[in-house]
């Protein structure tokens, strides 16, 4: 009988406990910051001169990126053709300007696109490969049958395939243009070499540029291109 009052006494104990002598911790509801001053932070002034960290992570603007994946593609197409240049190493006509215009003999014929057939060069009528086979021969002074170029001994209906021709045959390429040479692009064209501005630009003629099996003129940098040399 004389526990439970013990106990329910315990129990009412205000949440702080006696120190020793009768002391009492005030309650902690009453705690004070500023008169504990954990406010009053002191910084060395050491800290104003420690060097910043180098390893720090590089900002890399779009206009970099751009620049950098600009100078990265120039260099891969410089390798592409300077690999491609050094093949062939054979003799190849040399020839001059001729004024330029069509003068493609088949103008008028119906392209394969809308069931046309194929010229007597054995190419599509009004193709890049076709047009470009024509001037191979009218450069070599033969304008009528019996050809000297044609599917059988040039390159095949395919442009894409023209640079490895001229390589197995051993005929020259180069990324240096001359007067009469195929212009040769990776994107499956071909064009003919008019002639060579002063500040090495090249004046090219073509057939088919834009799917549009017409005639053309434009003209191009020197690195735009890839030189097949007018077969000996």
């Amino acid at each position: 009988m004389l526990v439970v009052p013990a106990i329910v006494g315990t129990m009412a104990l205000p949440a702080y406990a006696f120190m020793p002598g009768g002391e009492s911790f005030g309650a902690s509801g009453t705690f004070s910051l500023s008169k504990a001053e954990a406010q009053d932070v002191e910084v060395s002034s050491l800290v104003n001169g420690a060097p910043l960290s180098s390893e720090a992570y590089a900002v890399e603007t779009k206009a970099d990126m751009e620049a950098a994946r600009l100078d990265q593609e120039a260099k891969d197409k410089a390798a592409w053709a300077a690999n491609l240049a050094s093949r062939g190493s054979g003799s190849y006509a040399i020839y001059t300007v001729k004024a330029e215009g069509d003068d493609y003999p088949w103008w008028d014929q119906t392209p394969d696109d809308f069931g046309g057939g194929l010229s007597p060069l054995r190419y599509y009528y009004r193709e890049c490969v076709d047009f470009v086979a024509w001037r191979l021969n009218r450069d070599a002074g033969v304008t009528s049958a019996p050809w000297k170029w044609d599917w059988s001994n040039l390159a095949s209906g395919s442009a894409h395939a023209w640079a490895d021709a001229w390589e197995s045959k051993g005929w020259p390429t180069s990324s240096e243009p001359v007067i009469g040479a195929v212009a040769w692009f990776p994107y499956n064209h071909v064009a003919y070499v008019q002639s060579i501005n002063s500040d090495g630009s090249v004046n090219i003629e073509e057939y088919n540029q834009n799917s549009d099996h017409s005639y053309h003129r434009r003209t191009i940098p020197a690195s735009g291109a890839l030189y097949l040399y007018p077969p000996g």
